[in-house]
């Protein structure tokens, strides 16, 4: 009896279970003028703050906008109704009434409009309305009153099958983002993922081909209803049917048909007021290749909107129609594709520029872990000598202390700002097995984000683990990976966007050079992307023996121009062809071509590289042949002035930061702060945009299977023996 009763318990509870499993459904709410958040709660019997849990553009208090499109749980009871005396004839739909209205919608009287008509409209009956609005009963209506027309509950199979055609099935097309489908359908990202729930919110992604429900447009349920806007327009002296057709390209019996005032006042009169309907513009196909997009953000105001933007309200307007019924938190506004204003853009949505420092919460504690391959098990650090010589051979321990004694810097200026941090830090000692210890040891649940490991199956091992929790990890030297690491920040920027950003450069400041490239076997890619941009570039041989590496002096003075001056791109990893080229291009700058003909123009050359490797480091390059070549290359990174990260640098440690203890600062600087405005690294990443610091800039883009890819970096170039930011 007790093994039936238990079972039996265990089966009621899985029901119940099961039962509150089940998808919420919903619909949807165009609010009319005059509608409050109370008189909509009670009409779907939804409380106001479930409501207003779908829906977070709008507060508590907020009066509600016209046309705002709200999202509603559907599903509960609807109270009991009873059938209204003296109501018009709805024949297919009939409305069924409770006694009492549950909220007002106001309604100004226009010019010829009547009682029955107005009854008509809103599906109520003449006497309703002089209920509510006594001055009827002793006075006739007249234009420009604004009567309360009382709103009822409708019974619950008619909203049942309003609700089944609220929504609609949209396919998303290509080039089609979140941000852009919302503005189409004039709703907010939080309704349309309240709409979706199957929608992720740790990314953005939408595949081609994928289906949302969406709110279906006003007026689609019947076949081929458009709805016509009018303008009134005030007819100036002097004015004809012609020059009116000319301006508004409406036909002038169109205008006639719509105005009778003009028939019965004998022709176009001066200072008649008439209407004259509104051509709308195709807007053309609402993409990323068309359009920017924009999500409001609360307490934004139309002035404040148009300053940020660079745009009038009027071009706002005739972009977005819906902003004449007032701004709203989250509406997503449509920009011109070639807009410049105060904010940077990434993947057609426009991020707002945020100061994380003014932006961070104190009460946010960010836990970190730090896993780096110091070996110390490798090291007699009771010997300063052989450990310092160890620093200077092994790679991967030089990283790690510059890296950590920068974050160490980091960790003490976020503490500066009132910011704690629980750090955890590991010697995974280069080793896969030591790397999984640590992992089984850390409770990722609680980790907010992982810095390392540096070698590339520690790094796939930690972000597969970390995957699971939603933990970010840092990568913070280069790294690939041929595994979908989604949840992976590549702090370092690639190759690819490197060379880019150079040839981005390269072509705005393009004006006719003469342009040639030397590149050995390894660099056909770079070499090609050049010739990409500059087809009519000019291709140098490689001379590559077994020990020598160079070009042909003679043969590549043919390439060359004394009329233009000489773009030369060098493409390498051997320094030695670097030595080479730039000695000789040192060599030819200001002479002559042709010593026979010394009227010619004297040779000017500059040097570039899509891809500064080791090579162009070399001791035996001479920094003074790159500076009379104005070598320019793309770089990760630049050279800090005078810090106060400096500073604090030297103070600790004795000595001024290198290369990477300034990017390990720079990496744990910004993802601490970004950690203390909201502490989580992957919903940050959404609205932050480019960061920079004392030599790094970082400006994360979300792939959405690969993860997160740094895409900024600088240009720069050696100028008086000086290296120089040139952008």
């Amino acid at each position: 009896m007790n093994r039936f009763f238990r079972s039996m318990l265990v089966f009621s509870l899985l029901m119940i279970a099961l039962a509150s499993c089940k998808a919420q459904k919903f619909t949807t709410h165009a609010v009319k003028k005059g509608e409050t958040l109370a008189g909509i709660s009670k009409q779907y019997r939804v409380d106001s703050a479930t409501i207003l849990r779908y829906n977070k553009e709008i507060k508590q208090g907020d009066q509600l906008k016209a046309n705002t499109i709200l999202v509603i749980p559907r599903g509960a009871n609807t109270a009991s109704t009873t059938t209204r005396p003296n109501a018009p004839d709805q024949s297919k739909d009939t409305v069924t009434q409770s006694d009492e209205p549950i909220g007002f919608a106001s309604h100004r009287v226009r010019k010829r409009e009547t009682l029955y008509g107005i009854a008509q409209r809103f599906r109520i009956t003449e006497d309703e309305i002089k209920k509510y609005n006594t001055d009827l009963y002793s006075a006739q209506l007249n234009k420009g009153m604004t009567l309360k027309i009382p709103q009822y509950r409708r019974t619950k199979s008619e909203q049942v099958a309003a609700s089944d055609v609220d929504l609609e099935t949209y396919t998303v097309a290509p080039k089609e983002t979140r941000w852009s489908i919302a503005n189409k359908f004039g709703i907010t990202i939080d309704s349309m993922l309240v709409l979706n729930p199957e929608l992720s919110k740790a990314t953005d992604y939408l595949a081609v081909g994928q289906e949302l429900k969406m709110p279906r447009p006003a007026g689609s349920t019947v076949e081929n209803q458009k709805t016509q806007l009018y303008l009134s327009y005030t007819v100036p002296p002097k004015m004809n049917f012609y020059q009116l057709e000319q301006k508004f390209g409406v036909k002038s019996d169109e205008i006639v048909r719509l105005n009778p005032e003009i028939t019965a006042k004998g022709g176009l009169k001066e200072n008649m007021v008439i209407r004259i309907p509104q051509v709308k513009l195709d807007a053309g196909e609402i993409n990323t290749d068309n359009y920017n997009f924009y999500e409001v953000k609360p307490k934004q105001t139309v002035f404040s909107l148009t300053r940020k933007l660079g745009l009038t309200y009027k071009d706002l307007l005739d972009l977005n129609p819906d902003l004449s019924d007032g701004l709203k938190a989250g509406m997503v506004l449509k920009l011109p594709k070639d807009q410049k204003g105060d904010f940077e853009v990434r993947n057609a949505l426009v991020l707002d520029k945020i100061n994380l420092v003014d932006s961070i919460d104190v009460k946010n504690v960010p836990k970190v872990v730090f896993m780096f391959p110091f070996r110390l098990d490798k090291l007699n650090l009771e010997n300063k000598e052989e450990v310092t010589d160890i620093i200077e051979d092994r790679n991967s321990l030089k990283f790690s202390l510059g890296l950590y004694s920068g974050a160490l810097i980091a960790l003490d200026s976020i503490a500066d700002l009132g910011i704690s941090v629980d750090v955890s830090s590991y010697d995974n000692q280069l080793s896969l097995a030591r790397t999984k210890e640590i992992l089984q040891k850390e409770n990722l649940n609680t980790v907010s984000a992982i810095i390392g490991p540096l070698d590339l199956a520690s790094l796939k091992e930690t972000a597969v683990r970390a995957k699971s929790s939603q933990v970010p990890v840092i990568a913070p030297i280069p790294a690939e990976s041929d595994l979908s690491l989604s949840n992976v920040f590549y702090s370092y920027t690639s190759n690819k966007v490197l060379r880019d950003r150079m040839l981005d450069f390269a072509q705005e400041k393009y004006e006719g050079q003469n342009v040639v490239v030397i590149a050995d076997s390894t660099h056909v890619v770079a070499r090609d992307s050049i010739l990409s941009r500059f087809p009519d570039a000019k291709v140098a041989e490689v001379i590559e023996e077994e020990k020598n590496i160079g070009i042909d002096i003679e043969k590549f003075k043919l390439l060359l121009s004394d009329e233009l001056e000489n773009w030369v791109f060098v493409e390498t990893d051997n320094f030695k062809l670097v030595a080479s080229v730039s000695s000789i291009l040192n060599s030819f700058q200001n002479t002559l071509l042709d010593i026979e003909q010394p009227e010619r123009e004297k040779l000017k050359l500059r040097m570039f590289t899509t891809n500064k490797t080791s090579a162009f480091e070399n001791d035996v390059i001479s920094s003074t042949h790159l500076s009379n070549l104005s070598f320019t290359y793309p770089s990760v990174y630049r050279i800090p002035e005078s810090s106060a990260f400096s500073r604090r640098y030297e103070k600790r440690f004795g000595s001024l930061p290198d290369r990477y203890a300034v990017r390990g600062f720079d990496i744990i600087y910004d993802l601490l702060l970004k950690l203390a405005y909201k502490n989580n690294l992957m919903e940050v990443s959404k609205y932050i945009g480019e960061t920079e610091y004392s030599g790094t800039k970082f400006d994360y883009e979300k792939d959405p299977v690969m993860g997160y890819f740094n895409q900024a970096s600088y240009i720069m170039t050696f100028e008086d023996l000086r290296i120089k930011q040139v952008q």
